[in-house]
Protein backbone atom coordinates (compact mmCIF):
# COMPACT_ATOMS: atom_id res chain seq x y z
CA UNK A 1 0.00 0.00 0.00
CA UNK A 2 1.31 3.44 -0.88
CA UNK A 3 0.34 6.92 0.25
CA UNK A 4 -2.62 8.24 2.15
CA UNK A 5 -5.89 6.31 1.92
CA UNK A 6 -8.03 8.04 -0.67
CA UNK A 7 -11.51 7.68 -2.10
CA UNK A 8 -11.38 8.25 -5.83
CA UNK A 9 -14.85 9.03 -7.20
CA UNK A 10 -15.31 8.65 -10.96
CA UNK A 11 -17.98 10.82 -12.56
CA UNK A 12 -18.97 9.97 -16.10
CA UNK A 13 -21.52 8.25 -18.24
CA UNK A 14 -21.19 4.83 -19.93
CA UNK A 15 -18.52 4.91 -22.60
CA UNK A 16 -16.68 7.84 -21.06
CA UNK A 17 -13.71 5.68 -20.07
CA UNK A 18 -14.37 5.16 -16.36
CA UNK A 19 -13.44 1.48 -16.32
CA UNK A 20 -10.24 2.03 -18.28
CA UNK A 21 -9.23 4.89 -15.99
CA UNK A 22 -10.20 2.93 -12.86
CA UNK A 23 -8.02 -0.02 -13.85
CA UNK A 24 -5.10 2.30 -14.50
CA UNK A 25 -5.56 4.18 -11.23
CA UNK A 26 -5.90 0.90 -9.33
CA UNK A 27 -2.46 -0.16 -10.56
CA UNK A 28 -0.81 3.22 -10.08
CA UNK A 29 -2.33 3.94 -6.66
CA UNK A 30 -2.52 0.39 -5.31
CA UNK A 31 -6.24 0.92 -4.81
CA UNK A 32 -9.23 -1.39 -4.87
CA UNK A 33 -11.50 -0.80 -7.85
CA UNK A 34 -15.16 -1.26 -6.91
CA UNK A 35 -16.55 -2.55 -10.21
CA UNK A 36 -20.07 -3.99 -10.05
CA UNK A 37 -20.19 -4.70 -13.81
CA UNK A 38 -17.41 -7.29 -13.57
CA UNK A 39 -19.19 -9.08 -10.74
CA UNK A 40 -22.53 -9.10 -12.53
CA UNK A 41 -21.03 -10.48 -15.72
CA UNK A 42 -18.95 -13.12 -13.89
CA UNK A 43 -21.97 -14.25 -11.87
CA UNK A 44 -24.18 -14.41 -14.96
CA UNK A 45 -26.56 -11.78 -13.58
CA UNK A 46 -28.40 -9.17 -15.60
CA UNK A 47 -26.40 -5.95 -15.12
CA UNK A 48 -29.55 -3.97 -16.02
CA UNK A 49 -31.54 -5.49 -13.10
CA UNK A 50 -31.87 -2.22 -11.17
CA UNK A 51 -33.21 -3.70 -7.92
CA UNK A 52 -30.48 -6.33 -7.64
CA UNK A 53 -27.84 -3.84 -8.74
CA UNK A 54 -28.89 -1.33 -6.10
CA UNK A 55 -28.52 -3.94 -3.35
CA UNK A 56 -25.21 -5.16 -4.73
CA UNK A 57 -23.75 -1.67 -5.07
CA UNK A 58 -24.78 -0.82 -1.51
CA UNK A 59 -23.07 -3.95 -0.18
CA UNK A 60 -19.98 -3.29 -2.29
CA UNK A 61 -19.84 0.31 -1.06
CA UNK A 62 -20.12 -0.87 2.57
CA UNK A 63 -17.05 -3.05 1.95
CA UNK A 64 -15.31 -0.09 0.31
CA UNK A 65 -15.92 2.00 3.43
CA UNK A 66 -14.46 -0.76 5.58
CA UNK A 67 -11.37 -0.86 3.39
CA UNK A 68 -10.99 2.92 3.65
CA UNK A 69 -11.19 2.53 7.45
CA UNK A 70 -8.40 -0.03 7.21
CA UNK A 71 -6.19 2.46 5.35
CA UNK A 72 -6.63 1.27 1.75
CA UNK A 73 -7.54 3.48 -1.19
CA UNK A 74 -10.78 2.76 -3.04
CA UNK A 75 -12.00 3.67 -6.51
CA UNK A 76 -15.77 4.13 -6.75
CA UNK A 77 -16.71 3.72 -10.40
CA UNK A 78 -20.47 3.36 -10.00
CA UNK A 79 -23.00 5.91 -8.71
CA UNK A 80 -21.11 8.77 -10.32
CA UNK A 81 -23.84 10.05 -12.64
CA UNK A 82 -25.68 12.18 -10.09
CA UNK A 83 -24.36 14.70 -7.62
CA UNK A 84 -26.36 13.32 -4.69
CA UNK A 85 -24.68 9.92 -5.11
CA UNK A 86 -21.22 11.44 -5.40
CA UNK A 87 -21.89 13.63 -2.36
CA UNK A 88 -22.92 10.62 -0.26
CA UNK A 89 -19.67 8.85 -1.03
CA UNK A 90 -17.53 11.94 -0.48
CA UNK A 91 -19.21 12.75 2.84
CA UNK A 92 -18.91 9.17 4.07
CA UNK A 93 -15.19 9.22 3.29
CA UNK A 94 -14.81 12.64 4.93
CA UNK A 95 -16.40 11.29 8.13
CA UNK A 96 -13.63 8.70 8.16
CA UNK A 97 -11.02 11.42 7.69
CA UNK A 98 -10.14 10.02 4.26
CA UNK A 99 -8.85 12.16 1.41
CA UNK A 100 -11.21 12.47 -1.58
CA UNK A 101 -10.59 12.94 -5.29
CA UNK A 102 -13.08 13.55 -8.07
CA UNK A 103 -12.18 12.31 -11.55
CA UNK A 104 -14.51 13.74 -14.21
CA UNK A 105 -14.94 12.13 -17.63
CA UNK A 106 -17.37 14.31 -19.57
CA UNK A 107 -17.32 12.83 -23.08
CA UNK A 108 -19.79 13.74 -25.86
CA UNK A 109 -22.56 11.27 -26.66
CA UNK A 110 -21.30 10.50 -30.19
CA UNK A 111 -17.85 9.50 -28.93
CA UNK A 112 -19.30 7.43 -26.10
CA UNK A 113 -21.56 5.59 -28.56
CA UNK A 114 -18.57 4.86 -30.80
CA UNK A 115 -16.69 3.39 -27.83
CA UNK A 116 -19.69 1.38 -26.64
CA UNK A 117 -20.20 -0.14 -30.09
CA UNK A 118 -16.62 -1.46 -29.89
CA UNK A 119 -17.08 -2.58 -26.30
CA UNK A 120 -20.34 -4.38 -27.13
CA UNK A 121 -18.28 -6.83 -29.20
CA UNK A 122 -16.60 -8.07 -26.00
CA UNK A 123 -18.68 -10.88 -24.42
CA UNK A 124 -17.43 -9.91 -20.95
CA UNK A 125 -18.72 -6.32 -21.28
CA UNK A 126 -22.13 -5.08 -20.24
CA UNK A 127 -24.03 -4.51 -23.49
CA UNK A 128 -25.67 -1.12 -23.94
CA UNK A 129 -27.96 -0.09 -26.78
CA UNK A 130 -28.06 3.36 -28.30
CA UNK A 131 -31.55 3.91 -26.88
CA UNK A 132 -30.32 3.01 -23.39
CA UNK A 133 -27.36 5.36 -23.75
CA UNK A 134 -29.58 8.23 -24.83
CA UNK A 135 -31.99 7.43 -21.98
CA UNK A 136 -29.15 7.60 -19.46
CA UNK A 137 -28.50 11.20 -20.51
CA UNK A 138 -31.34 12.42 -18.29
CA UNK A 139 -29.44 11.13 -15.24
CA UNK A 140 -26.13 12.88 -15.95
CA UNK A 141 -25.33 15.77 -13.65
CA UNK A 142 -21.86 17.11 -14.45
CA UNK A 143 -20.03 18.32 -11.34
CA UNK A 144 -20.37 22.07 -10.85
CA UNK A 145 -17.90 24.43 -9.25
CA UNK A 146 -19.33 24.11 -5.72
CA UNK A 147 -19.17 20.32 -5.85
CA UNK A 148 -15.65 20.38 -7.26
CA UNK A 149 -14.52 22.68 -4.45
CA UNK A 150 -15.64 20.11 -1.85
CA UNK A 151 -13.00 17.57 -2.95
CA UNK A 152 -9.35 17.55 -1.96
CA UNK A 153 -8.45 17.18 -5.63
CA UNK A 154 -10.33 17.25 -8.96
CA UNK A 155 -9.06 16.01 -12.28
CA UNK A 156 -10.75 16.27 -15.68
CA UNK A 157 -9.93 13.58 -18.21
Amino acid sequence: MSGTPTLLVLAGMPGSGKSVLARRLAREREALHLDPDTWFVELGLDPHDHERREVFERLQWDEGLRLLELGLSVIAESAGWRQVSRDRRRLAAARLGVRTELHVLDVPLDERWRRIQERNLDPTAVPITYDQLVGFETSWEPPGEAERAAYDEVRDW
